[in-house]
């Protein structure tokens, strides 16, 4: 029923991760084949999803300067397609743009295309910045074979064709 679908959303509730979610992050992501290395020093740029005070989803990032390293994004396999990883996404993004985030990169090895919806594009490994390089996920956590994605987190600056006088040299 439609109602039924225009409800769902509502009972989700979005907040940043605290430690008391550690053990819960680190289950679901266990449950999602997904690493857990390193998840606890960057727990303050997480958010979870949660719906009648039960986990149901989380993602988080690891700031390194003006980039930052998507990471850990996990929805219960319940949950999956009722928007709640889509809601995750674009809370992380807006979070980190504020946080002074212009590029966020990512590894994946199963969900390149769904990333493509937020506007990630594929890239080398030689593209990604050495800060973002040092993390447990390019040293081991994830496989060689995973894809990086990047995308520009300021609306403004994806917009082909527009220069960007503040985007760093180095």
């Amino acid at each position: 029923r439609s109602s039924d679908e225009e409800a769902a959303p509502v009972s989700i509730q979005l907040r940043q991760a605290v430690p008391d979610d550690l053990p819960e992050i680190l289950a679901l992501l266990e449950e999602s084949s997904l690493p857990r290395a390193g998840v606890e020093p960057a727990l303050e740029h997480f958010i979870v999803a949660l719906r009648d005070d039960r986990l149901v989803g989380v993602v988080g990032f690891e700031p390194y300067g003006t980039h930052a390293l998507l990471r850990s994004a996990a929805v219960r396999s319940s949950e999956q397609g009722s928007g709640v990883g889509r809601a995750l996404v674009e809370q992380l993004l807006g979070a980190a743009e504020r946080t002074g985030v212009r590029d966020i990169y990512l590894l994946t090895t199963t969900a390149q295309r769904w990333f493509l919806r937020f506007g990630f594009e594929e890239v080398s490994r030689d593209a990604v910045p050495a800060a973002v390089r040092q993390s447990v996920e390019f040293n081991g956590a994830c496989p060689d074979s995973a894809v990086v994605m990047r995308r520009n987190v300021r609306a403004e600056e994806r917009i082909p064709g527009i220069p960007d006088d503040r985007r760093e040299t180095r």
